[in-house]
């Protein structure tokens, strides 16, 4: 059982199954949680993008605070009724500070990056739950191997910039940019799939209840990284 959300790994359920039937994990109760977190995330993004001026000056004290909670959430799944809430809190800070800057270069393009992301999203779910999508191991192990790739990438582009030197293919508008930004945007959709899986497997082994917040949460972490992604393939096809 295995997600390419580096959130929820293999590990994620080990060690805390409960034995009380009315305290376990359950979809719905999980699918309630991630709509809470969606909420808040939301509720901060809208404030942010109605004052930008103070909005914008919060930027890097949310992400610092995203990133904190983000790993104290997964260190301590038993906090998560907690620290989920307050992750979700900071990053709807972030994605509001970050959709100002994107919409100052390139009017509109918010509204398509939220339509599309949300579109993916109930895309994917009615896929997963029809049947039409089947999880397999080979599938899994692809899109695992996909994301760490793209992590990796990622982190030595971070690395790298210090440097200033700049990878092509993530901030290039051309042909290989675009593609580059597809194949991305791909993978992180994909993520999803592997994350409604992994939940629903984690349901049937009964862990306790507050696992429904941990699982909110590792969907929330790959909703907004399919966002991202999406709010960067669309602004490189706006510089075409």
């Amino acid at each position: 059982m295995r997600s390419g959300n580096p959130v929820l790994t293999d590990n994620t359920f080990s060690g805390v199954r409960s034995y009380e039937p009315d305290d376990v994990m359950s979809i719905q109760g999980t699918t309630n949680k991630s709509f809470i977190l969606l909420f808040l995330v939301m509720l901060t993004a809208s404030w942010v993008w109605s004052n930008p001026a103070p909005g914008l000056s919060f930027l890097l004290p949310a992400l610092v605070g995203g990133f904190v909670a983000a790993l104290i959430t997964i260190f301590k799944k038993e906090w998560s009724p907690v620290t989920a809430p307050i992750y979700a809190f900071l990053e709807g800070i972030v994605l509001g500070a970050v959709s100002i800057l994107f919409e100052q270069s390139y009017p509109g393009i918010v509204m398509q990056a939220v339509g599309l992301t949300m579109g993916t999203l109930c895309a994917l779910l009615i896929a997963y739950r029809s049947g039409m999508i089947t999880v397999t191991d080979q599938f899994r192990r692809g899109i695992v191997a996909a994301t760490g790739g793209i992590a990796l990438y990622y982190l030595l582009s971070l690395i790298l910039g210090f440097f200033h030197i700049r990878l092509p293919l993530i901030y290039n508008s051309g042909p290989l940019g675009i593609g580059f930004s597809l194949i991305v945007v791909i993978i992180a959709a994909l993520n999803l799939v592997l994350d409604f899986d992994f939940i629903e497997r984690g349901t049937r082994m009964g862990v306790p209840k507050y696992m429904e917040w941990y699982g909110a949460f590792g969907l929330m972490v790959t909703l907004i990284w399919l966002y991202m992604e999406i709010l960067r393939l669309l602004s490189k096809l706006r510089r075409r």
